[in-house]
């Protein structure tokens, strides 16, 4: 008796919501014909609708992102078809479909969206239900229901935080970046004007306007290179990352382009050429999101063990003065070692020693590095080797960023008092001594991927896959939704 009270009460809400017609709502791109939703018949047939629901739920299931929030979702609802009722009658599911249909515009396929099926199912209810029995009517209804209930997180996802987990597709990315929860997606099952909310979620930035405008140039002349295509796809995603410092004020290095910016207010303050990592996997500059605390004027350089063992003690086998010529002082088990031209590198074992360069123009960090903290011990700074900045390819350095103007980045960073000046003076110093000058307010440092980017009168750019993360991301977004999360 209670499963039958259930069943007319969806009827009843089914009927109410047919009585009226209202004009079509508008979709992007796609006119759609105003249909009236079917009703469901009286229930003559003994069903167990909880049961119904949850046997349809878990046929499904492994195809869902979040099945443990829509179940619950449902739970809470005494397992009925929610969206159904709430956008069916202002044919807000097929403005729904429109979106979806057009999401090309935003360089995903709508294939990610199961977009044929939501299109099969929702004709499939509209104009076959008035034929069926009641189960197979409701069979159909959690059906469609259930699809646009995923369709609806994934697209919501999507637009708010990108297709993948950046995290998860590259290795050298450490980026904090934030990522869709349970709550975002219980909330985005609450939504109650459909229209609306799709519209409000969608990304306003002027870099994804500028690339969208471009790539939907290249969508109306296929004859043009495809790869061009392919580059906006990626980099569409990657301003999808809600990864970038949300402070009036950071610093940004873009590592395809070889430069860095220094953002203030959202106007670029400052703009310079910088080196980065060399084309090879241990020695990329990684995506990473930091904060700079420091500056080390006449810095000391604590030689990584992967270049000493790989450089600097080849250096030294040709030249036991290799160490006194370059200011290297030489540790063993932590202990400094007076005389290090006695050692024989040819046969020692060398994994007990370090080294550390001193301040001075043999010193490849120069006369300042920026510090900041990351588990890659990357950093910005200065470099005696300026012939690297006339080049248009600035791949050249170990992982760290080599900056064309140091000092300028400093004043951009302290501006005008006693610490710039201190910084000044110390640089300028023909003594150099190693100082550490603390900033004031740290500020946040961004090093980025973009291969396609755009200029402030938004004329698009694009630049050399240095590392080749534009096809690793392309793949992953020909995935699978339910394997990118």
């Amino acid at each position: 008796m209670k499963e039958n009270v259930i069943f007319i009460m969806i009827c009843v809400l089914f009927c109410a919501s047919c009585s009226v017609k209202r004009p079509l709502a508008p979709t992007p791109a796609i006119q759609l014909t105003k249909i009236e939703p079917p009703v469901l018949k009286k229930h003559t047939e003994k069903m167990n609708v909880a049961a119904e629901f949850k046997r349809i739920f878990e046929a499904s299931r492994l195809t869902f992102i979040y099945p443990d929030q829509i179940d619950s979702f449902y739970k809470n609802n005494e397992y009925q078809p929610v969206l159904i009722s709430r956008f069916m009658a202002d044919d807000q599911l097929q403005t729904f479909e429109g979106y979806l249909m057009n999401v090309d515009a935003h360089g995903i396929d709508p294939q990610v969206f199961t977009v044929n099926r939501i299109k099969k199912l929702l004709d499939n209810y509209i104009h076959e239900n008035a034929r069926k029995k009641e189960r197979e009517s409701y069979r159909d209804a959690m059906e469609l229901e259930l699809v646009i209930a995923d369709a609806i997180i994934k697209y919501s996802n999507a637009m708010q935080f990108g297709i993948v987990d950046p995290a998860r597709v590259y290795i050298n990315y450490s980026t904090p970046t934030l990522r869709p929860d349970s709550m975002t997606v219980i909330q985005v099952l609450k939504v109650k004007n459909l229209k609306a909310y799709l519209d409000s979620i969608q990304p306003k930035d002027k870099q994804y306007v500028a690339l969208q405008k471009a790539l939907k140039a290249e969508q109306e002349n296929p004859q043009e290179n495809d790869s061009t295509y392919r580059i906006l796809k990626v980099n569409l995603e990657r301003l999808r990352w809600k990864n970038k410092p949300l402070t009036d004020k950071y610093v940004q290095v873009n590592i395809p382009e070889f430069m860095l910016s220094v953002i203030d207010s959202g106007k670029v303050s400052l703009r310079m050429k910088v080196c980065v990592g060399e084309q090879a996997l241990d020695k990329e500059t990684p995506q990473l999101g930091s904060k700079i605390y420091s500056v080390q004027v006449n810095p000391v350089w604590n030689i990584p063990q992967s270049i000493a063992g790989n450089e600097i003690i080849a250096y030294a086998k040709k030249n036991r003065y290799y160490f006194a010529n370059n200011d290297i002082n030489v540790y063993r088990n932590g202990k400094l070692v007076g005389d290090p031209e006695s050692i024989d590198w040819k046969s020692e074992e060398t994994g007990a020693y370090s080294f550390k360069q001193q301040p001075g123009e043999q010193n490849p960090l120069g006369r300042i590095k920026f510090l900041f903290n990351n588990e890659s011990s990357v950093y910005l700074h200065d470099t005696p080797v300026q012939a690297p900045f006339k080049q248009k390819g600035r791949a050249v350095s170990h992982g760290c960023v080599r900056v064309e103007q140091p000092l300028n980045l400093a004043y951009a960073l302290f501006g005008k008092g006693e610490k710039f000046d201190q910084i000044k003076k110390a640089m300028a110093n023909g003594y150099p001594r190693a100082k550490y000058i603390g900033l004031p307010l740290q500020v946040p440092v961004w090093i980025s991927y973009y291969t396609a980017w755009a200029d402030k009168k938004g004329a698009v750019h694009f630049y050399k896959d240095i590392y080749g993360l534009d096809d690793v991301l392309y793949k992953q977004l020909s995935f699978p939704f339910s394997q990118l999360y």
